[in-house]
């Protein structure tokens, strides 16, 4: 339902969603809601250069929250999302398996400007999420920020401290204006921040144990993230536990929008260094204040708790289907003119494994995202699989992947490609589970 009012404040809103919960509690026509959000979709500015005005963009805010925005793992999530641009949006959800009422495009339009439009979400697994509205940048006029979203784990995880480290990119007109993605981006200068910061600055007591969640929210560029001097452990891969491992070379290698949680103790004063694929520079730094109490280093850290995945996937009898990424005589179209009418990249019986040979035909590296589930990543002899779960992918040119997951889910889901050029659309299509 979508119904027009003025801008609600903090108050108002919040007292809103307290006033839907309750009612849907009292009426007793589903389960009780457990947990509310408030987005909006509005104007922002940001600090991209020192000295200088501020840039204009556009953001997807938490209206409900201060600070980071953090769900518990089986929460049954009211949201909220109120559109104060001038362009129809929708909340896109990374990392959020099952729900199928909140992966748009399929069968429900996005939120026209100067409106709001109230849904119901579940939280199946714990992990760190996006919400995020620029799978619509066909109509965005200004770049715009993606909103993390922590599911926390049914138990607590033993860290010190729980961290986000959102990267973004930037493209700079002379005149200090940015640009969005899907343009031609001569004239402009690449910027990179963390946390909205062109210099962060982290702050943590020798020997603490961190917990860093690390989000690529660039939409065109594969980036490597370093922290100087330090082991960092990978445990969660775009949202799903994995067997803990070392980053090659203390780097976490991150596609748009994919995320990685990693584990650091904190030893000594370190750069953060930002790789793009042409050059490091440095995006921040980690500060040492004084001792944590323990005093010593803790010991290895244990496995995040399942979410649940399966444990085997049987490829033998997968059901197997070609995907030619961004292949214009395959399909892909713009999101702005997207259809479900349109043929299905492929559809699968709901409990079968599927098996997707993801190719990329064309001379730039493709970014590959499943919606709905999560897959694991074939080895060459499809006789096995690495040891996490992912949702996005990049595959070189030239190359092919091979991608496994089991079809849970009914309903039908996007799937996007887009190349790792400023000036790229993004494409879609989609695949049911029936």
């Amino acid at each position: 339902m979508t119904t027009r009012f003025f801008a609600p404040t903090r108050r108002e809103v919040l007292a809103g969603l307290g006033a839907s919960a309750a009612g849907l509690i009292a009426g007793g026509a589903a389960p009780s809601v457990t947990a509310q959000i408030a987005l909006q979709a509005r104007l922002a500015t940001l600090a991209l250069r020192p000295g200088q005005p501020a840039t204009p963009i556009w953001e997807l805010a938490a209206v409900s929250h201060i600070g980071n925005v953090h769900l518990k793992r089986g929460d049954r999530c009211e949201v909220v999302f109120r559109n104060d641009l001038p362009v129809p949006l929708a909340p896109v959800w990374y990392g959020l398996n099952g729900t199928a009422a909140a992966d748009p495009l399929r069968g429900r339009a996005p939120t026209p400007p100067d409106a709001t439009e109230t849904s119901i979400i579940s939280i199946p697994n714990a992990g760190t999420m996006l919400a995020d509205f620029r799978l619509f940048e066909d109509g965005l006029k200004q770049p715009a920020r993606p909103l993390p979203v922590i599911a926390s784990e049914t138990n607590r995880v033993a860290v010190d401290r729980d961290e986000i480290l959102l990267i973004e990119e930037w493209r700079l007109r002379p005149d200090g204006t940015a640009l969005p993605p899907g343009h031609d981006p001569k004239d402009t200068t690449p910027l990179f921040t963390l946390n909205g910061q062109t210099s962060f600055e982290l702050s943590a007591a020798a020997n603490e144990r961190l917990r860093l969640r690390f989000i690529n929210g660039s939409q065109r560029t594969v980036l490597a993230i370093k922290l100087e001097s330090h082991e960092v452990r990978v445990m969660a891969l775009d949202g799903q536990p994995a067997e803990p491992f070392p980053a090659r070379s203390g780097a976490v290698v991150l596609a748009p929008g994919a995320r990685a949680d990693a584990f650091v103790d904190a030893a000594t004063s370190a750069q953060f260094l930002l790789h793009d694929g042409k050059e490091a520079r440095p995006i921040g730094s980690l500060t040492i204040s004084g001792k944590s109490e323990r005093g010593a280093p803790p010991l290895p850290p244990q496995p995040l708790p399942s979410n649940d995945l399966p444990d085997k996937l049987d490829l033998k009898g997968a059901l197997r289907f070609d995907v030619a990424l961004g292949a214009p005589d395959a399909g892909w179209i713009r999101p702005a003119s997207f259809s479900t009418a349109s043929a299905p990249a492929f559809r699968a019986k709901t409990g079968r494994t599927v098996v997707l040979a993801l190719k990329n035909p064309g001379p730039v590296t493709n970014v590959f995202h499943l919606h709905g589930h999560h897959f694991r990543l074939l080895d060459k002899l499809d006789d096995g699989w690495k040891p996490y779960w992912l949702d996005t992918l990049a595959i070189e040119p030239g190359q092919a992947q091979r991608i496994a997951f089991a079809a849970t889910s009914p309903g039908r889901w996007l799937i996007e490609s887009v190349v790792t050029d400023w000036a790229a659309p993004r494409l879609v299509r989609w695949y049911g589970v029936e």
